[in-house]
């Protein structure tokens, strides 16, 4: 039993680069904000969890609209953009439907889904729209 438990730990090369990558997302997470905040828009949540899932970042848009944004760092924009899975997808919409549940006021408002790519040493790319909960 014991030895089953030490084959299951994690190499220390495997948890540094998790490290690496977990703090990567967090930088582009702040930049995605940054330029959130530049169109206007207002963070209305960061990381949210839920039972259903995580949403990187929820804002509004200037003119009401909610905004569940996915935000995907890759080595260049495109592939971050189409790095989107269907699963992944339906993840998110699932995760934002309990998030206007347990915040009513802001179910009425209307809804959209986006991604905002980010790339080394580019500006983050904000696909608006990425897709539809159907």
């Amino acid at each position: 039993m014991r030895a089953r438990l030490r084959s299951r730990k994690m190499p220390r090369r495997s948890l540094a680069i998790r490290r690496k990558a977990e703090q990567r997302g967090r930088r582009s997470e702040i930049w995605a904000a940054l330029l959130l905040l530049a169109k206007f828009y207002r963070i209305l949540g960061w990381r949210v969890r839920t039972p259903l899932g995580e949403i990187d970042l929820i804002a509004r848009t200037p003119n009401g609209l909610i905004c569940f944004i996915e935000v995907k760092a890759r080595g260049d924009s495109l592939s971050a953009a189409q790095s989107l899975g269907g699963r992944q997808q339906g993840r998110i919409a699932r995760a934002a439907m309990h998030y206007l549940a347990q915040h009513p006021k802001l179910a009425g408002k209307g809804m959209r889904f986006d991604v905002i790519a980010v790339a080394p040493g580019k500006f983050p790319r904000h696909y608006r729209n990425a897709w539809r909960d159907e």
